[in-house]
Order: C-alpha cells, then structure tokens, then sequence
C-alpha cells in the first residue's frame, strides 16, 4: 500500500518539474509552485510512515505531513490571492495575522501535548488514533478552505465574463476536488475508520487530481498569462499609469500612478481609447490623435504611442503607449501605459539656467578648495611644529619614532636618540627676562640645526629639553655628533639686549646608541618607545648630576 503514496508523489513531482521547464516563471507562478510543492510532501510522508517499522521515524513523518497541511492551507490562501489579484493585500501588515492559525496549527502538531493529537496503535503510527487537538487543527484548515472560496465567489461576481473567471473557475474546480477527497479521507479513516474498506491514498489521490486541474489551467488556458506580463514587466516595475486589457479590451489590471486626471478606470470596465483622448486643438494636434487612434484600432499587433496635453488642466502632459501582449504568437491583450513628461518638460526648460549656475558654483568651490588645501597645509605645519623655535613638537617625533623605531629594530638599522637640556637655564629667565629666554632657545635650535643632517629629527622635548633622532647611525658616529653639537653651543656667543655683555651656554646631553638587536627590544615585550625615552632620560640626568656640560652615553 506504501507505494500507491510513492506513484503519486513522483506523478506530483512530474507535474511541479513540467510546469517549472514549461512556463515563464512569475511571482503567481512563483506561489502555484511554493503550493504544488506543500502538496508533493503529503503522498511523501505518508509513503514514508508506512515504508519504516520504527515508531519515532514514523511520528516524526506523521507530524511533517500535518505541518505541511498547515503550510499548505496557508499556501492555498496566499495562491488565491495572487489568482484573484489581491496580492497587495499580502504587502500589508494587517496580512501577518493570516499566518497564526496556520503556526498555530503547526505548533500543535509539533508539540503533540499528552499525545492529544495523535497516539500510536499496534506500537506504531501506521495505524494511528487522533486526539482532539486533530479536530482542532482540521477546524484551521477547513477555515482557510472557506475564506479561499469567499474570495474565488466575489471574484466570479465581480468579474463576469472575463478571462479572469474562466481561470479562477478552473482552480476552483481543482480545489473542490482536494477538498471532497480530503473529508472523505477523514471520514472514512479516522471518523468510521472500522466500518469501511480501506481505500489507500485518498487525500494524496485528491491532491493529485486537483494538481491536473491546476496545470491544465496553468498551460492549456493560459490562465496566467496576462496578469504575468503584466506583474512582471509593468505593475512591480516602473512608476506608471497601467492598464492591462483582455482580448475583448476589458480592464483586468490598473494602476492609477499616472493616469489623466479625468481617467477614472476599475477592473472590469469596457475601454475606449478615444473617450481618455484630449480634444487637441489645431490640425496638426487633431491629425496625430486620428493616426494613433486608426493605429491603435487597425494595428493591434504593433505598438503605438501619442503625447498629448489635457488643457483643462495646465502643465498636463501626458505619454500614452500601447502595446500588444502576445503568447505563442497570439493577442491576448494590451499594455497601455501613461506617463507623465510634465514634469521632465519643466526640467528640460531650467537645464541652460542651472547649467549657468551650476558653473558659477563649480568655479566658486574650486577657489574654496584650493584655500582649503592651503589652511591644512598650514594647519597641518602648526600641528607638527614648535611655534617658538620652529622645529618639530614631541607629539611629531613620538609619531615618527613610533614607526621608525619599529621599522630600524625589523631590519636590524642601528638608530640614536640624543635628549639635551640647556644648564641653568632658569637663570638666564631670571636675570634677563623670558623674552631673552626665549631668544637663547631659538639660537640654540639654530646653532644645532647646522650640526644635523637632513635625515635627522629635531623636536622640542618640553622647556628647555630638546630631543634628537639620528637614524642609520653607529655609537661612534651618534658620539662624534653629539660632542659637535655640544661644542658648537658652547662656543656660540649670543647678544642679548640693553647693551649687556654677550651670553654663552652650555648643554647637557643623554646619548642612546642602539646597534644590537635582541628579544629584549622586541615590541611584544612592553611598550618600546617609552622604554627608550626612560633610558635616554636616565642618561641626561646622569650628565646634568655630574656636573652638567657633558655627555652620558648609554649603547645597546
């Protein structure tokens, strides 16, 4: 009995690959095949209960069948929406609150409470007694079953004799047979499941049928066709007015976006072309209305277009296109589309004037741009030097070194750092003033900066500390620069002011010579610059607590 379930889940799958090889695929087909496919995992299951002896293999194949019922009906519900062309409705957020029931139902099955909805008999589910949460989750699916047919019966009323209720009567005729095996199934299986012959397959026989009903409307009658172009190549695509015609020129779709003003159209209404034409005023006007309309009406085959103006209402201009919709060689109906140029017209008539403007502010951004670019150049020059005495700030040089350093001890470059105090500078402020003060830095800084190569890294340390970077220097050379930097400010005599004598200073200096390359100046160690900014300092005041004027050296 097992494989009558199988056949007809391989029949269903047959039906599902033709449909999907033979059909251009659609949002509505898209949801027919989402409910052909709820429909294949029925016969499925049922063939999977009865092809197993273990009991947990067969419940869970039980609880996947009533949980694709559930999705099923749900499925059902959303396919009769996009049949009957209420698939806006499904954009809502009031349109969440159809999917309860259908969870709700999917819950319980999952859950099974107390084995309320289905126990086994005969230790196994092939044989099987349902709970009264079974009648529970059958109410669910007979409700999505009744409010699917309310909207097929107002969808017939209001669309009589149309392409749209012969389509929506040929589902129908599938779904009523679904419906009438499904209950018989239920009705001899669970309600006198005693008294009556075993008929194998009910419900996944039903289902089957109805899946022929389906395709056959699907590509015999082309049921879908019209509402396909349409949704797919118009309605969800371009902001435009639409109206989507029959072979008999009734509405079947419209969109209001950008119809005329006076252009009031609903499903199911008889369309004119003629009767939403303006009377254009003029021979040249009327003799373009004439062709369209003889193009239109003799032509039906080609596609026609006509821009016209509505003078009633001012600025309305209007683009009408109509073009046929074929399949297979055949006219099943037309496209036409309204679209609105007032507004494109408007802009065509500003684009010289803000062209004109637009060069004017281009030309007037291009001269901001250009001071811009000279403010952070200067900016970015305050942000890097000293003001006082025009060399490099700390914040540079710890940047700098923060890179170099790292780079040197990579490739094993031996690098030093020079940090140097002038003596008893307070003095010099006390006796002369700080604006002495500050002339003797800014000699100082000048006086050193001869002894330096361009490669060299000056930057004031803070006060009267200044600190030094020589990069790809030994010990020997890092202390020959250091002695000459030491001679040169001692020997340099400076003028001050108020006729005073000249005034003559003295530095001292912390050497650190790095040259060799160990893990213990690696930089996962602890933090390296700060390392070496100690060592230098500790060199500098060994040199200023021996007596200042001269040079500690510290090599690594």
């Amino acid at each position: 009995m097992a494989w009558n379930d199988f056949l007809l889940f391989v029949l269903l799958f047959a039906l599902f690959a033709y449909v999907f090889l033979s059909v251009t695929i659609t949002n509505l087909h898209k949801a027919y095949l989402a409910f052909h496919f709820s429909m294949m995992l029925w016969p499925f299951c049922q063939f999977a209960i009865k092809a197993t002896n273990n009991a947990t293999v067969q419940l869970f194949y039980v609880k996947l069948a009533f949980v694709d019922m559930s999705l099923f009906a749900v499925g059902w519900l959303l396919f009769t929406l996009f049949l009957t062309g209420r698939s806006s409705f499904v954009r809502r957020k009031r349109a969440l609150a159809m999917y309860v029931p259908a969870l709700l139902a999917a819950f319980t099955v999952i859950i099974n409470p107390n084995g309320m909805f289905v126990q086994p008999l005969q230790g196994g589910y092939i044989q099987r007694d349902y709970g009264p949460l079974f009648w529970f989750i059958i109410a669910i699916l007979i409700g999505y079953v009744l409010v699917s047919l309310y909207i097929m019966f107002l969808t017939l009323v209001s669309h009589k004799a149309s392409r749209l209720q012969k389509q929506v009567m040929q589902v129908l005729k599938g779904m009523l047979v679904m419906t009438v095996f499904t209950l018989s199934d239920i009705f001899l299986y669970v309600v006198y499941p005693q008294s009556l012959p075993d008929i194998p397959g009910l419900t996944s026989l039903g289902i089957l049928v109805s899946a022929v009903f389906f395709v056959i409307a699907i590509t015999r009658d082309k049921a879908f066709d019209i509402v396909k172009i349409a949704h797919k190549d118009v309605i969800n695509t371009v902001a435009l007015g639409i109206v989507v015609l029959d072979d008999r020129d009734t509405v079947i779709e419209v969109n209001q976006y950008s119809l005329p003003p006076n252009v009031a159209l609903h499903a199911g209404d008889h369309f004119e072309i003629a009767a939403i034409l303006p009377r254009e005023e003029g021979d040249k006007y009327a003799r373009a209305t004439e062709l369209f309309i003889q193009a239109y009406q003799n032509r039906p085959l080609e596609m026609t277009e006509i821009e016209v103006t509505y003078p009633e209402y001012v600025g309305s201009r209007i683009r009408i296109h109509a073009s046929p919709i074929m399949v297979g060689g055949t006219k099943v109906g037309r496209i036409i589309t309204f679209q609105d140029m007032s507004e494109l017209r408007r802009l065509i008539d500003e684009t010289s004037v803000q062209n004109d403007i637009l060069q004017n502010r281009n030309q007037a951004l291009r001269e901001i741009k250009n001071e811009l670019f000279q403010t952070n150049q200067k900016l970015e020059e305050m942000a890097v030097t000293d003001i006082l005495t025009g060399c490099y700030n700390r914040l540079y040089l710890t940047q700098r070194l923060e890179r170099e350093v790292i780079k040197n001890m990579g490739y094993h470059i031996p690098f030093a750092i020079l940090l140097f105090d002038i003596d008893y500078f307070k003095l010099v402020n006390d006796n002369y003033g700080h604006l002495v003060g500050d002339e003797v830095l800014c000699n100082t800084v000048d006086t050193i900066k001869h002894s330096l190569r361009k490669t060299d890294i000056l930057a004031r340390y803070g006060g009267e500390e200044f600190i030094i970077y020589l990069p790809n220097t030994t010990p020997a050379q890092a202390s020959i620069v250091a002695e000459r930097i030491k001679s040169r400010v001692e020997s340099n005599e400076m003028t001050v002011r108020n006729g005073s004598p000249s005034l003559s200073i003295t530095i001292s200096i912390g050497l650190l010579s790095i040259h060799t390359f160990t893990m213990d100046h690696s930089i996962r160690n602890r933090p390296l610059l700060n390392e070496l900014f100690q060592s230098v300092d500790q060199a500098l005041y060994q040199a200023k607590r021996g007596g200042r004027n001269q040079i500690v050296s510290i090599v690594r």
